[in-house]
């Protein structure tokens, strides 16, 4: 019983529940948008812990109405007190602890392990969705824990939001009506000191969060330093540049410990204040009552309902301003994640965008422009191109000359600045990212792998795909064999081995080959191979050429080359140089042409490349 009762608690808050609409950008809008659909529970969790606080007021009211009752001398105290102990004895032992244990199952079930994954899987897919410049301009490792730290912060926020704020408000606002219904003027007592301890606040929270703030950009530039040198530690061991990673990682180090003392001195000068003015409390209140109980206007109960009261509050006070800290430091930490999450998307489907479904394999760039938002060159100008259904293109120019560029404003991860590019006469603009890129395989020279199984990374091309499939796939790019060799740390073997970050695990020609297989599984329409087998070595190479013949058989392929041989097949051959489009033709119509693409074949078939070149010198 207790367990359904604690998962029905689990459900109120949807912890996976997707946002409506980008985040904001001011901190108000960005919580509300964080927590969208979750705002009942929360309201309902707030009222259960505000009811909880107070409980600390029927406490004091009940002590002092139990000593006063033992100051009256006539007899049969029992019988006289009876009602009163009844609700003495009902509320401690019934009505307190369900009270507080209804609050605690809305914090820590209903609240606290869901708020985190809402908010986390709302930045995420937001993150997700922006364009690769967004990625390309940051840490990876920074990003992440961005991500980590806003939802942390947001989830911590809102569970002391409930926890404290509700809860202490309540106990406040309860101790004013019980001390009002004493005496008026030990209220006021109680009105000044709240009015210190509220200027306490105002002049600090402010600061704190500034410093909070800054304090968490810093772990964050730390985050990204360390992340970076360690995605990329063979180059730091190749290059022997320990030491000089060492003092970059120093440099950030020692910006986060400034930060962390300069919230260290603030946060310690807060709280002496803070200890001071909760000294106050209980000599304002209880030297108070003692007065008016010498005067003859408060009983002895009184005096213990108003000591209770202020030793209460003047503990709580503690507590509630360390929380209170606590939580301005997460507003900052949310305020710094905010900058860095909440940007719009710069490449977004327009909202009558389709699916791109039956695709042909009709591919069309016209009159297209792209220079990466420079007038400095790079990009390709001016490009038009068309390949028909089941055509296979070979693109060859030097580093620079733009064919990478042309293959991504294909895989639309940039809107071209003038012209268009369409598949099957549909403009990229208007059609869906994600549908597009389902309908498009793709090997590189720079394989992405995941840190996961071989399995998991070969079937990233059809999900749903068999063992079988993957396997024949693997076997088709030349890759089965030395999967089948594979061993991680955790004695996982064969098919079932992880790969580690980014394949660090497999040589360039391993890793080509399990993106091969990849693309073989998806059996998109369109293909794309951008250097697809510079990293294998001849023999490997000549292996699987039929393997790839097969596979581009019906496609429309765009192959990207430096070793001509691999393109010299091609139905037809673009070269580019500075962005622009020089040459077209067969392989054996641009050798008789004696120009860019003649001169290329010379060099590679001749031997090393410029022989020719300096002989003639």
């Amino acid at each position: 019983m207790l367990r359904a009762l604690a998962d029905r608690f689990a459900a109120l808050v949807p912890a996976f529940a997707r946002a409506d609409g980008p985040p904001p950008d001011t901190l108000g809008r960005f919580f509300a948008w964080c927590l969208s659909g979750a705002w009942g529970p929360l309201i309902v969790a707030f009222a259960a812990s505000a009811l909880a606080g107070t409980t600390e007021i029927a406490t004091a009211f009940f002590l002092g109405a139990v000593i006063d009752s033992v100051a009256d001398p006539s007899g049969g105290y029992l019988a006289r007190n009876a009602v009163l102990l009844a609700l003495f004895v009902g509320f401690y032992a019934l009505a307190r602890p369900l009270i507080f244990g209804t609050s605690a199952a809305f914090n820590s079930i209903a609240v606290m392990p869901n708020v985190y994954p809402l908010v986390q899987s709302r930045l995420h897919r937001w993150t997700m969705g922006q364009a690769v410049t967004f990625f390309d301009d940051d840490f990876a490792g920074r990003i992440a824990a961005k991500q980590m730290q806003t939802a942390r912060a947001v989830t911590d926020v809102t569970s002391e939001f409930i926890n404290v704020v509700a809860f202490a408000s309540a106990s406040l606002i309860g101790s004013a009506i019980l001390m009002l219904a004493i005496d008026w003027r030990i209220a006021l007592a109680l009105t000044v000191w709240l009015v210190l301890y509220l200027g306490l606040f105002r002049w600090f929270m402010p600061r704190i969060r500034t410093r909070s703030k800054a304090r968490a950009a810093a772990r964050a530039m730390v985050t990204g330093q360390v992340v970076d040198t360690i995605t990329n530690i063979k180059t730091v061991k190749l290059f022997g540049h320990t030491d000089h990673e060492d003092r970059a990682a120093l440099d950030s180090m020692a910006k986060l410990r400034d930060r962390t003392l300069a919230f260290g001195r603030l946060s310690t000068g807060f709280r002496f204040a803070l200890m001071f003015c909760a000294g106050l409390l209980p000599l304002l209140m209880i030297g108070g009552s003692l007065i008016l109980w010498n005067a003859g206007q408060a009983s002895p109960g009184d005096i213990a309902a108003a000591g209770a009261i202020s030793f209460r509050l003047s503990q709580m006070t503690g507590w509630v301003s360390f929380t209170l800290m606590a939580l301005y430091s997460n507003v900052g930490e949310v305020e710094d994640g905010m900058r860095t999450l909440t940007p719009r998307w710069t490449l977004r489907d327009a909202p009558d965008a389709v699916d791109l479904t039956d695709v042909r394999g009709a591919v069309a760039f016209e009159d297209v422009t792209f220079g990466y938002g420079r007038a400095d060159g790079g990009g390709v100008r001016d490009v038009t191109l068309s390949l028909d259904p089941g055509e296979r293109l070979g693109v060859v120019g030097a580093s620079g000359a733009g064919k990478s560029t042309l293959v991504s404003l294909l895989l639309r991860l940039y809107d071209p600045e003038g012209g268009r590019v369409t598949v099957d006469g549909h403009d990229l603009r208007d059609v869906t990212q994600d549908s597009l890129r389902r309908r498009i395989g793709m090997v590189t020279q720079e394989t992405a792998m995941f840190n996961r199984s071989a399995r998991d990374n070969i079937r990233y091309g059809k999900p749903d795909a068999t063992d079988a499939e993957v396997e024949a796939a693997a076997r088709r790019a030349e890759a089965h064999d030395f999967i089948q060799s594979l061993r991680d740390h955790k004695g996982n073997e064969g098919y079932d081995a992880t790969l580690g970050e980014r394949g660090v695990k497999l040589s360039g020609g391993q890793r080509q080959r399990i993106a091969l297989a990849r693309a073989i599984l998806k059996d998109a329409p369109i293909l794309v191979l951008d250097e697809a087998t510079s990293a294998l070595d001849s023999e490997v190479e000549a292996a699987i050429q039929d393997a790839l013949t097969e596979v581009m058989e019906g496609k429309t392929v765009i192959a990207i080359a430096h070793r001509l041989s691999t393109i010299a097949r091609m139905d037809r051959i673009v070269v580019m140089a500075d962005g622009r489009i020089v040459e077209a033709g067969g392989h054996a119509e641009l050798l008789a042409q004696d120009g860019t693409y003649a001169r290329y074949w010379r060099r590679q078939s001749g031997g090393f490349i410029g022989v020719e070149d300096v002989a003639a010198e």
